[in-house]
């Protein structure tokens, strides 16, 4: 039993009522205030508080905000930081909306010189930097430790180069760094006894067929010319051997339809377009490259060998992609250049960091480029990079003729290809200017800076976007709106393929007017001649005016092309003349047939056959229909700014090419026929040598026309050589000769009517007697 005394039941008295007059306040608060109470003798299970009264800090523990104490007032309640933190608005109080944040006492640099300061939360804490030690030791005292300098800051080459200083208590020792070793073995690394590069390749790390490259620090194996790498673009030690480039394509298993060749150089393509931050070293490249262009000696012609465009344009892609493979990343500035007999490339990059001032000039092979590469950095965060590159033999694959023009094309420059590798945003700002060497020595034509387009549907040289700005006998300057392979194409006017040659200008202009004198002899000698009954000279007489006016209109008005009506007019003209004439050619074997169909005379041929109204109408009327046609389809075809003739766009010319073929074919068909037909008949005419004469002599004259005739204009398309050209000039303007010949010279009566005409002539009258 307890007794309480009465002091007891005071103190009692007392603290029930506090504990009244508090009893709006927290429990907790209540009991510390009670723990000052020393004297307290009774038990403290019977004090208690009525938790239905809550303070604010009680019913919302978060209205202060994180990293605040909640303390109560009187009927209310205020916020403090903890210590090490204070409010985002300066002055006003800590609560949910203005919370506490974290002082970073780093700022007023509380650690002193030498030294390196970290915030944490609420706090902080310093260390010496690099190459000082703590005057405390491991301890840091505020105010009283200072940073002093070790032995490897007080002379930072006290170790030598290619080395590491490392500090230890109350000295340092050196470390070489890897990749190097010390020059004396066994001693310690110091300026006297400094570390080298360890020359790795002497240990032969590579393997047969291989090269191996010492680097600072390093090595890189790669395969001897000839020679393919097992594991393609990267080495893997212990992995990687080098099969020989007939043994690794041997081993390809190509899709069907392709070749391993092909496959090989697509596979390529693939591992650079997979891997496009992939740096590879010049040692590499070249031999990837080398090899690369190797293979294309393999592949047959039909798969392009001489120039197919496929295989154009999966060379360059693998050229483009292990160029750009030099290229590093960098914060300043990195030029690189890789040049071998056939290969020159060369590289230049900018980082943030780098000279924005300057524009850079790339060189391949005496070419030139200049381009704004600070432009394409703003877009691309501060880098860029810029490749020009020169390949040879490249024109093998990439001939002239997939540049479309009615000109004869010749290239006359190395092919350069200009990238920007590793580069997102490649937009030119301004264009691109290249100076291009000439390979050859210049002569009369237009200088065309063209690119490679393997964009679209077909694959071609184009023009767009490119123009040339300047040229001279040496150079000509190309300005672009955008990078590919470039090339100059030297455009000559068909007709002055052999350079200007004037000679062949007099040559022209002589047999021509030769050609004319005896077409109008021929002409005048079927229109007044007293013919034989069985001679029908309608196809021969059309013939011969045709050939007179177009020749004649050729040699006037083939050049006339400064008004481009009268240009168009003049060659739909001679088109119309030119057909006709070889109308009439067929319309004449047409009546051969006939001939050797009845062998009888020509009286029963003309009643038998086509009538000179019919004649009239289909040796005019055909090459009428033709020529409306082709003008209605394509009307700026007939002339161009080089001559009054077809132009060769849209293969207009095939619209005289195509008839042409076509009356030679049906010729040619026809006369096989004739002969086959023949040959019974003139066997049963042994007796009739008179008229089997006739017969073969018509038969000798019509074909030998056909062959004169048609060759002529077949010379026409084979202009490559001088001599081919001299060759049809004299041919097809001799035309009218050869026919004046065998249809008026080699005829026994038109020469007694020559010597009739002739005796008229010069009879001179005798003087009469007295």
């Amino acid at each position: 039993m307890v007794v309480y005394t009465s002091a007891a039941v005071a103190m009692e008295t007392k603290l029930m009522e506090y504990h009244q007059m508090e009893c709006n306040l927290c429990s907790v608060d209540w009991f510390s205030r009670m723990t000052d109470w020393q004297e307290l003798p009774l038990p403290l299970s019977f004090v208690f508080c009525d938790y239905q009264s809550e303070t604010e800090c009680m019913k919302d523990p978060d209205i202060c905000g994180p990293n605040a104490n909640c303390t109560r007032a009187p009927g209310s309640y205020y916020c403090t930081c903890h210590e090490g933190y204070r409010v985002t608005i300066t002055g006003s109080v800590a609560n949910a909306s203005n919370p506490c944040q974290d002082v970073d006492e780093c700022v007023l640099d509380p650690c002193g010189s030498n030294t390196e300061c970290f915030n944490t939360p609420g706090s902080f804490y310093c260390t010496c930097a690099d190459g000082y030690i703590s005057s405390s030791g491991l301890t840091w005292e505020p105010g009283i430790t200072v940073c002093l300098k070790t032995e490897c800051m007080k002379d930072p080459d006290i170790c030598g180069p290619n080395a590491n200083c490392t500090r230890a208590p109350g000295s340092y020792y050196c470390t070489c760094h890897e990749g190097y070793r010390v020059t004396i073995t066994g001693s310690v690394a110091n300026a006297s006894n400094p570390c080298q590069d360890v020359d790795e390749c002497v240990l032969d790390p590579c393997g047969s067929n291989t090269e191996c490259f010492n680097t600072p620090a390093s090595f890189y194996c790669t395969c001897a010319d000839g020679y393919i790498s097992s594991s393609g673009l990267t080495w893997e030690p212990g992995i990687t051997v080098c099969l020989s480039s007939q043994d690794y394509l041997a081993s390809l298993t190509p899709p069907e339809g392709q070749s391993r060749e092909m496959f090989f150089l697509s596979e390529i393509n693939k591992d650079l377009e997979n891997n496009p931050d992939l740096v590879l070293p010049e040692a590499t490249v070249i031999n990837v490259l080398g090899t690369a262009l190797s293979v294309t000696d393999n592949l047959s012609p039909v798969e392009g060998k001489g120039g197919t465009a496929e295989v154009a344009s999966i060379v360059l892609k693998v050229s483009e992609g292990l160029a750009s493979t030099l290229v590093e990343p960098t914060k300043t500035q990195t030029k690189k250049s890789v040049k071998t007999q056939t290969i020159e490339i060369n590289t230049e990059a900018i980082g943030p960091e780098g000279n924005k001032t300057e524009i850079p000039a790339l060189v391949a092979k005496g070419n030139l480029m200049t381009i704004n590469l600070a432009a394409v950095a703003k877009n691309n965060n501060g880098s860029a990079a810029a490749v020009l590159m020169s390949v040879s033999g490249m024109e093998e694959l990439m001939s002239p003729s997939f540049f479309k023009s009615e000109n004869v094309t010749e290239i006359y420059s190395d092919i350069i290809t200009a990238t920007l590798p590793k580069t997102r945003h490649m937009e030119l700002s301004e264009p691109v200017n290249f100076t291009v060497h000439h390979k050859k020595k210049l002569k009369a034509g237009m200088m065309t800076c063209v690119y490679w387009d393997d964009k679209g549907e077909e694959t071609q040289w184009s023009v767009d976007g490119c123009t040339a700005s300047f040229s001279n006998e040496t150079h000509t300057v190309c300005s672009c709106t955008h990078l590919s392979t470039f090339a100059i194409l030297l455009q000559t006017e068909e007709q002055d393929v052999g350079g200007g040659d004037e000679l062949l200008e007099v040559v022209n202009l002589f047999c021509m007017c030769v050609g004319l004198a005896f077409l109008a002899v021929a002409i005048l000698t079927f229109l007044l001649c007293s013919w034989n009954p069985k001679v029908n000279n309608t196809a021969r007489l059309h013939l011969c005016i045709c050939l007179f006016l177009g020749h004649l209109l050729f040699l006037v008005g083939v050049s006339r092309t400064e008004n481009v009506v009268v240009c168009a007019v003049i060659a739909g003209v001679l088109h119309f003349l030119f057909l006709s004439g070889f109308v009439w050619m067929l319309l004449e074997t047409l009546q051969l047939f006939l001939l050797v169909r009845s062998l009888s005379k020509v009286q029963i041929i003309q009643k038998e056959g086509l009538k000179a109204l019919y004649l009239l109408l289909i040796g005019y009327g055909a090459p009428m229909v033709v020529v409306v046609v082709s003008a209605a389809v394509f009307a700026d075809g007939y002339g161009s700014k080089y001559a009054c003739w077809l132009s060769k766009d849209r293969y207009f010319h095939w619209s005289f090419i195509g008839p042409v073929c076509a009356i030679l074919t049906l010729n040619l068909v026809s006369f096989c026929v004739i002969v086959w037909k023949l040959q019974p008949t003139l066997a049963n005419m042994k007796s009739d040598v008179s008229q089997s004469r006739d017969t073969r002599l018509i038969i000798f004259k019509i074909v030998a026309q056909f062959f004169v005739l048609g060759c002529a204009w077949i010379l026409g398309f084979f202009q490559s050589s001088i001599m081919l050209q001299y060759l049809f000039v004299i041919v097809n303007s001799q035309q009218g000769t050869f026919l004046f010949i065998v249809h008026c010279l080699l005829n026994k009566e038109v020469r007694e009517e020559y010597k009739r005409w002739f005796s008229c002539l010069f009879r001179t009258k005798e003087p009469s007697g007295n």
